[in-house]
């Protein structure tokens, strides 16, 4: 081999040959187009966020195969946290390690931040006209109609079992009940566990200890008190606390803020609360950019963003801590049956919250009918929720000018 081989080739018209660092700069720099795109345009949830991915990153560009995505949301899955989020984290992992991971989760979320963070100042500043809440008097009924609608596929899928409706059931109880937040997912969970252990017990003649599930969700109870005031430090610890413990759809975030928010600290009212549901609905990106809009309304540009920081800052952790263990979480009985229970949980709390909002959406027959015809709308015909958003506060504008609602 001479000395010349093992210089690097020498440039020609086509232009330098590709290094690795140029490769992974050239990865990275598709990555953040790619995701920041997605951030300013993803509208419809979760389910629809994801979609996009799959056809963006395994069809059209081909970053990650088939097998690939469906073990990345399985394990998305089994993790607190906003699912769509942490798929975009996956796939930046996939494609160009541990900065492709925090590159494309940034990138995803940024857009979004912005676009809530306007929306919030606006809503401060302009919140109290007659025109804005006309607008809100016809969406917030239809935010009732798109938790509906969440809460229509979810159920679906979570109640595989008889088991899973009682324990669903129990939920929705407790929840409406006032219990805590947290006690109701852990205790789901538990039991499912508990009922999976009892029926591999019965089917098998070897009998073993029954396991505990590796997450402890409650160690995060209580740890706000209700005289706590409004910092920044306070604030920061709440929102990683949600996004630390919430499994399922950004509409479980729901019923945390109105345990926390709402009904313990008394941070906002639950108008407010309905507002910075819409706002999350209607603008694109994660809907735990909920959380930069109630940021903004506890504490400025600075609230916005550490709220945003503390509830997507798990997230990434949890990606982090298990990529590796992705092929050993899909063969356990005993993971896939604690998530079992709590997603049957998450969907039980989804249920009352959503009761407890219906009481301050739907105020009188207007209301009652437009959120009746949206969800109806939504289930059947499957129409983007951002339009319906849009459609809402048009009728809402109208029925207030012209109806005398």
């Amino acid at each position: 081999m001479s000395e010349d081989s093992l210089l690097p080739p020498p440039a020609t018209a086509a232009g330098t040959p590709t290094t690795a660092r140029d490769a992974s700069g050239a990865a990275l720099k598709q990555i953040a187009l790619s995701f920041l795109r997605l951030g300013t345009t993803a509208f419809g949830g979760p389910a629809a966020h994801i979609a996009m991915m799959e056809d963006e990153f395994v069809r059209r560009r081909g970053w990650v195969s088939h097998a690939d995505f469906l073990d990345m949301l399985g394990a998305s899955n089994l993790v607190p946290g906003p699912s769509s989020t942490e798929m975009a984290i996956h796939i930046g992992h996939q494609r160009a390690g541990w900065r492709g991971l925090v590159v494309a989760g940034v990138c995803f979320i940024l857009p979004a931040m912005l676009i809530v963070m306007a929306c919030a100042w606006a809503y401060v500043a302009f919140g109290s006209l007659p025109q804005v809440q006309s607008v809100l008097y016809g969406v917030k009924p239809v935010i009732i109609a798109v938790v509906l609608r969440a809460l229509w596929g979810l159920g679906r899928t979570a109640i595989k079992s008889s088991f899973l409706l009682a324990v669903g059931l129990l939920g929705t109880a407790a929840g409406i009940a006032g219990g805590n937040v947290l006690a109701i997912l852990l205790a789901a969970g538990l039991v499912t566990v508990f009922q999976a252990w009892i029926k591999e017990r019965r089917l098998s003649a070897n009998s073993f200890a029954l396991p505990m599930p590796i997450k402890p969700l409650i160690v995060a109870t209580g740890m706000l008190a209700a005289t706590v005031p409004i910092t920044l430090s306070a604030l920061f610890l709440l929102f990683l606390k949600f996004g630390a413990v919430i499994f399922g759809s950004g509409y479980v975030l729901l019923a945390f803020l109105q345990a926390d928010l709402v009904n313990r600290l008394h941070w906002l009212t639950q108008a407010q609360l309905l507002d910075a549901v819409a706002v999350g609905q209607v603008t694109p990106g994660p809907v735990f950019t909920t959380a930069t809009f109630i940021g903004y309304l506890l504490g400025g540009v600075r609230g916005a963003v550490v709220a945003t920081v503390g509830i997507f800052l798990p997230g990434f952790l949890f990606v982090a801590a298990s990529r590796p263990l992705i092929p050993r979480i899909r063969r356990s009985k005993i993971a896939a049956a604690f998530l079992d229970g709590v997603n049957v949980g998450a969907v039980a709390l989804m249920i009352a919250v959503t009761w407890q909002l219906s009481r301050a959406a739907l105020v009188d027959f207007p209301t009652v009918a437009i959120a009746a015809l949206s969800a109806v709308v939504l289930i059947y015909f499957r129409i983007n929720s951002a339009w319906m958003i849009f459609a809402g506060g048009l009728v809402g504008l109208g029925a207030t000018r012209w109806l005398g609602a």
